[in-house]
């Protein structure tokens, strides 16, 4: 990979407020490089989650933490009137409900001493084609779930770094998750449960098969319960939090830790910290240009969203060092880019139009 390039697109990545194009980099550096030569570098070779990681190595040493924190989850770069291929194609998106063309992008986000680096990500591939039985009509799936994708991420995370927790949304709180954070990694995770989650409240119970939904237990705010969930030979800490959404409304979480030492405000405090994986996705979307590319063949796709994580890692860092927002950030750059083109606009006036009227 040219060093210089990459460099180069990674910074046009941060630097753009519209559409990112060969030729629109080619433009920021008055030809330096051609538009072929930008182009070439983004077909050149398949860039994956190995190559994230020997970008963002000095940086995760640097704050690498016995309790520093991996946060999972996935998002939708959102494709509409892209052609399908094995990475553009049909995915749910919870957020809004149904499915929407895209790239699904599962990400792991390392976070400790206060940054969030991402260290690992997988593009969801869907290369078999079945038909539907119920429409009748073709479509994609992948060989491999999210749940195996998040399985083995955290398996090569485990290997490169220290951390002792693993946060994740509802989504990959499964049993088999839980187990191979707990049994076979050996660390811990929070998670939150669906209401109908079932729980034996103490071993004796578990052993005799006496099991009750979640929603059935109401903790009260600031405590917690050690309890045994279906699945697990384990025990868990078990909370119920309660929150007011941004309409106004109350919603309740019950999440689960297997760090049993831990209690309410510790849970709480630590899975506050997944929001920084939401902050991550919309920085993404918003200063790192991750949807505004057209290219069009996947590998050019996913050397493009390489660039843009690694153009993330560069815009936390500044974060870091300046104190300031990513909003902010990219702020300062639209500003500057504005008083630019305004010098530059007042030398090209086609007529003293402040002495002269323009109409008669």
């Amino acid at each position: 990979m040219d060093k210089n390039l990459f460099r180069l697109y990674v910074d046009s990545l941060l630097s753009t407020f519209s559409r990112s194009t060969a030729t629109s980099v080619s433009a920021m550096v008055d030809g330096d490089y051609s538009h072929d030569s930008i182009t070439r570098f983004l077909s050149e070779r398949q860039l994956t989650s190995r190559d994230l990681w020997y970008q963002v190595k000095s940086v995760v040493r640097a704050i690498e933490s016995d309790y520093g924190i991996l946060i999972v989850d996935d998002s939708i770069s959102h494709k509409p009137h892209m052609d399908e291929n094995d990475i553009v194609c049909w995915h749910y998106d919870h957020t809004s409900g149904k499915n929407v063309k895209g790239i699904n992008i599962v990400s792991v986000l390392y976070h400790s001493e206060g940054l969030s680096i991402p260290v690992a990500y997988t593009l969801v591939k869907k290369t078999e084609h079945i038909v539907d039985s119920t429409t009748g009509k073709e479509k994609r799936i992948s060989t491999k779930s999210k749940n195996e994708h998040f399985r083995a991420m955290l398996a090569q995370s485990a290997k490169n770094m220290r951390f002792r927790y693993v946060l994740s949304d509802v989504w990959y709180a499964s049993v088999d998750n839980m187990k191979y954070i707990k049994n076979t990694l050996h660390r811990d995770f929070v998670m939150p449960l669906k209401t109908n989650r079932k729980v034996a409240l103490s071993a004796t119970e578990k052993r005799a098969g006496k099991y009750v939904t979640v929603e059935t237990l109401q903790p009260k705010v600031n405590e917690h319960l050690t309890v045994y969930l279906e699945g697990l030979t384990f025990p868990v800490r078990l909370i119920r939090q309660v929150f007011i959404n941004k309409d106004n409304s109350q919603g309740v979480l019950y999440l689960v830790c297997s760090d049993t030492t831990l209690t309410y405000q510790h849970i709480t405090d630590l899975y506050q910290k997944r929001w920084k994986i939401e902050e991550y996705h919309k920085a993404l979307k918003q200063q790192c240009a991750l949807s505004v590319s057209p290219a069009h063949t996947v590998r050019t796709q996913s050397s493009h969203i390489f660039c843009s994580l690694c153009a993330f890692v560069k815009l936390e860092l500044m974060h870091r060092i300046m104190a300031v927002s990513y909003e902010g950030l990219k702020l300062n750059l639209h500003l500057h880019a504005l008083k630019t083109t305004f010098k530059h606009l007042r030398t090209l006036q086609p007529l003293d139009w402040a002495t002269k009227p323009i109409f008669a």
